[in-house]
């Protein structure tokens, strides 16, 4: 059982209802999933980066990328079109809590010089894209084995219409906002 999913139930779906006056439970804002995304630039010129990356990410996501292909060829970046250039996970459910959780709890406070995240990387329609640039601080990536540090961008897709109200979901959810 996911201990970010009970404290939603019972601490901060409630709390967000009060604050923001909602009566219908089924309008409380959630979050609906998780996108982390991996772009690998390097992966046209050595195909076994992708391998190496696409492991990374599923030690650190619990769940097999998919691997993402180029929509355009782009001559200046020697990229021909369907040239495979990233991984992607989606997750929802439990998998989105315990991501999430391991996130708040383990991988953030790991980050050099951590002060806490950006509170301005809404998109407007109450998502939240977060940019690491190294795959270190996730405990499940051995020190050793790696090769190169990736970076990664992670993206929590909320039901919040506002980012008012997103960031009020997150905060509660333990998001360690920069004051």
């Amino acid at each position: 059982m996911a201990r970010l999913r009970d404290k939603y139930k019972n601490e901060v779906a409630p709390a967000l209802a009060k604050e923001f006056g909602i009566t219908n439970p089924m309008a409380i804002p959630k979050i609906e999933k998780i996108v982390v995304n991996m772009g690998l630039g390097e992966a046209s010129a050595n195909a076994k980066i992708l391998d190496v990356a696409t492991e990374e990410m599923k030690a650190i996501t619990g769940q097999k990328p998919v691997v993402t292909k180029a929509k355009k060829s782009i001559a200046a970046f020697k990229l021909r079109q369907g040239m495979s250039i990233g991984t992607m996970v989606t997750l929802r459910g439990e998998r989105m809590f315990e991501f999430l959780d391991r996130l708040i709890s383990v991988a953030l406070p790991r980050v050099r010089d951590f002060r806490g995240i950006s509170g301005k990387a809404f998109d407007g329609r109450g998502n939240y894209t977060l940019g690491i640039r190294e795959q270190l601080i996730f405990p499940e990536i051995d020190f050793n084995k790696v090769d190169k540090t990736r970076g990664m961008n992670i993206s929590i897709v909320t039901t919040a219409g506002s980012d008012e109200k997103a960031h009020a979901l997150l905060k509660a959810m333990g998001m360690p906002f920069r004051q």
